[in-house]
């Protein structure tokens, strides 16, 4: 702790030395039609760097006040039906600046990407990164985050149920999918089956999902990618504004609400948000799931300040998720039954109030954020304490069956030279100190344990005309040291200490071959060190129905990997195709050979060398401008080196299909309605302890417009998915058939059946 108070300390000198050195300014311009040259009113021009934005006026004319007097910062200019530019500026010499818009179906070319080095629009970014906004994530409404973003392409989720999704990027999950929220690294106990992250789904304005080993930049648990969660960008100077919006979904009577207001008085911003969601049993084609519903309270905060030195932002969150859990029991008419052997009632399937058992999850955090500029240079750091609890209950009184409590001390330094000729340079360090304390329930799974963690990385990026060149090198060390535990006089865990080092690199190439066409292309390391469970775990998982058992050797996982991505876009056609291999060695899995404990299948952490391989598709046509025809198709294939056997939880190839018209109406705007077709192949390359799934389609359809009522705009959508109600099993949900034998578990719990979800969102300005 005292390293925080120190490196708080510093940045409070930091602040003083820097406001004095750089002068306040104000950047204005114009927002207008490239081809009738008519002012555009509502433009939006944000610097992320900097965290500020601005909205264009009626005569399509915009001031950013108290921005710095010098260094240059990428600027990006949004408009709807416009095509999206992003450039860079030199704030040290400025004069009025006219923005010109070429109207585009396809607005989002050129979006900037944040969680990079340095903020770069996505033509000039190696990386292959996939962006989400609010709108579309409203537009696909889901009953988590995860689950809306599944939707893109190498993007899947391994569920239970409706409240819990952990997500998969190109096959890899849990500890290798690292999840970010304003850049702070969530540390939740992320190595469990069913446990899902813990965010606020209506906070998050925008994510980035970064495809591929992502180690460079931060280390250890990015071997798979990234999922960067991000709120908005706080309010234009002078204005207060906020938004609410709610929701309702008919299968398991998911309410969910939302209330945002954030303001700013010359730089002084602030926001508070409070978001709950409650849902009673989900159905599925068969019948309603008893105890699966599951309900959620989330607040946050952000108390900042924007100058000409940068900014700093104090963020605070709170987030509790109670979910129930069904253990299976069934007559024998295949009806569910309680412990006493009664059939649950209509009644009990849609009462609200949760049965045991269930778990109680709570995360809060606190976070300081910050990018303080000087004259050759910025520094953005990131300090964040969270802490994470995790009770799993089997009655209403007496202690949890497993309670997990776990504090996260983190901090993130990175500096960025600056430019000159193209070269751009940024050196980084960060790490982490986590203690957490696992053996206060009835059961323990995993010890107490304390561990550290430092990186530190260089990294350059070359930009000349069409072409952009990065590449990077990082060495990183973790120390864990496990504690030991008895009880009843037995050594349920031993004391143990690992040290683990490793040294990353990448190197990455873009080519823009016209304003058309651009390849992307990225060779690189990563790795990933063993979690608590892998290496020590030795008791009951309730919530994987499993005796788990971990093993002190383990190795550190290596990935190998390469990826290239061709880009196609104009203003009728756009495409992108991309492929990767991974080679992983000491890939970490459970596996199990029959053997129970309890007459519960015992599961070991075992390790073999793994081949990861596969594509991702997209094609979107736009024969008409109102007419949108979007494609998409991932497949992703995975073999255990040594044995030649299939992985476990591998997502099914998908092919997504779906026809959206976009009218115009005088009075409304933003109107869509799409009919889509989901298609899931049939998984059957699946591990000696998984069971094949069959392939299925979905049927979805939406509709939604935006109204103006006195000029408070309202955002309006219905959206249904598995309209036909069809029964089916996802391959990645743990509700599925298990092996069937006497050492596992069968579920067989369908997916959700059809489910139709009404939605409001109302934006709102207090203060223009």
């Amino acid at each position: 702790m005292k390293k925080i108070q120190f490196t708080l300390a510093v940045m409070l000198l930091l602040f003083s030395a820097s406001s004095y050195a750089i002068v306040l300014i104000q950047f204005n311009g114009k927002v207008i039609d490239a081809i009738t040259k008519e002012a555009l009113p509502g433009a939006v021009i944000s610097i992320p760097d900097l965290r500020v934005s601005a909205v264009t006026n009626d005569e399509g004319e915009f001031i950013l006040k108290n921005v710095p007097g010098k260094g240059s910062f990428l600027v990006q200019i949004r408009y709807i039906g416009y095509e999206t530019i992003s450039q860079v500026v030199d704030f040290a010499n400025l004069h009025a600046t006219v923005f010109a818009l070429k109207p585009s179906v396809i607005e989002g070319r050129e979006v900037v990407i944040t969680g990079i080095a340095n903020s770069s629009n996505s033509r000039k970014n190696s990386t292959s990164i996939a962006t989400v906004s609010k709108e579309e994530l409203l537009a696909h409404p889901a009953t988590n985050l995860i689950d809306a973003l599944s939707r893109v392409p190498g993007i899947a989720q391994i569920t239970t149920g409706n409240a819990i999704s952990k997500p998969v990027i190109r096959g890899l999950s849990s500890n290798r999918v690292l999840t970010l929220n304003n850049g702070v690294k969530q540390q939740g106990q992320q190595w469990g089956d069913e446990h899902g992250i813990e965010i606020d789904q209506y906070s998050a304005d925008r994510v980035e999902i970064l495809r591929g080993p992502a180690s460079l930049l931060y280390g250890s648990d990015a071997l798979g990618g990234v999922i960067n969660i991000l709120d908005a960008l706080p309010a234009p100077v002078g204005t207060i504004q906020g938004e609410f919006l709610t929701n309702y979904a008919t299968n398991s009577g998911l309410s969910g609400s939302s209330l945002m207001l954030q303001g700013n008085e010359n730089g002084f911003v602030y926001r508070a948000r409070g978001s709950y969601k409650n849902a009673h049993a989900f159905e599925t084609p068969t019948g309603y799931v008893p105890n699966s519903g599951f309900n959620e309270t989330a607040f946050s905060a952000q108390l900042g300040l924007n100058k000409a030195w940068g900014y700093a932002h104090l963020d605070l969150s709170s987030f509790r998720n109670n979910i129930g859990f069904y253990e299976p029991a069934v007559n024998s008419s295949g009806q569910f039954v309680d412990e006493n052997g009664d059939v649950f009632t209509k009644d009990q399937f849609k009462d609200r109030s949760l049965s045991f058992p269930q778990q109680d999850v709570r995360h809060d955090k606190i976070a300081i954020n910050s990018n303080i500029l000087f004259n050759e240079g910025s520094l953005k750091t990131i300090l964040g304490y969270q802490r994470n609890q995790r009770r799993e209950l089997e009655e209403a009184e007496g202690a949890p069956a497993l309670f997990l409590d776990m504090h996260t001390y983190s901090y993130d330094f990175k500096y960025s030279f600056k430019a000159t000729n193209g070269w751009a340079p940024v050196v980084g360090l960060s790490g982490e100190f986590i203690n957490s304390d696992n053996t206060n329930g009835i059961e323990a799974l995993i010890p107490d344990f304390d561990a550290q963690s430092y990186g530190a990385f260089g990294y350059i990026k070359k930009t000349w005309d069409k072409n952009t060149l990065n590449a990077g090198i990082r060495f990183d060390y973790r120390k864990l040291n496990g504690k030991e535990f008895i009880a009843d006089d037995a050594v349920v865990f031993n004391n143990f200490s690992n040290k683990f080092s490793n040294f990353s690199g990448g190197l990455g190439y873009t080519h823009e071959f016209n304003d058309s066409f651009s390849l992307k292309a990225n060779a690189g390391s990563a790795f990933r060190a063993p979690n608590i469970a892998e290496l020590s775990s030795n008791g009951v998982h309730e919530g994987a129905f499993r005796y788990e058992i971990g093993s002190a050797d383990l190795k550190p996982e290596q990935s190998y990997q390469f990826d290239a991505v061709v880009d196609y876009q104009t203003n009728t056609v756009s495409a992108s195709l991309g492929g990767f291999m991974n080679y992983i060695n000491n890939y970490i899995f459970y596996n199990t050979t029959g053997e129970t404990i309890n007459d519960l299948p015992v599961y070991r952490s075992i390790q073999r060398d793994a081949f990861l391989r596969g594509l991702e598709a997209s094609l979107t046509l736009h024969p008409v401008e109102l007419l949108h025809f979007e494609n998409s198709f991932s497949y992703t294939w995975a073999t255990n080196r040594a044995t030649k056997q299939p992985l476990p939880f591998i997502p099914a190839a998908i092919l997504r299909n779906e026809l959206r018209f976009e009218p115009v109406f005088e009075g409304v705007k933003k109107s869509y309605l799409s009919v889509g077709l989901d298609s899931y192949f049939k998984q059957s390359r699946v591990s000696e302890f998984e069971t094949a799934t069959n392939g299925y389609t979905l049927l979805n359809a939406a509709v939604g417009t935006t109204i103006n009522l006195h000029k408070q705009e309202i955002t309006l959508y219905v959206s249904g998915k598995n309209l036909l109600n069809k029964k089916y099993y996802d391959h990645l949900s743990r509700y599925k058939p298990g092996r069937l034998d006497e050492s596992n578990p069968t579920f067989g719990i369908y997916n959700p059946g059809r489910n139709v979800t009404f939605g409001v969102m109302l934006p709102f300005n207090i203060k223009k």
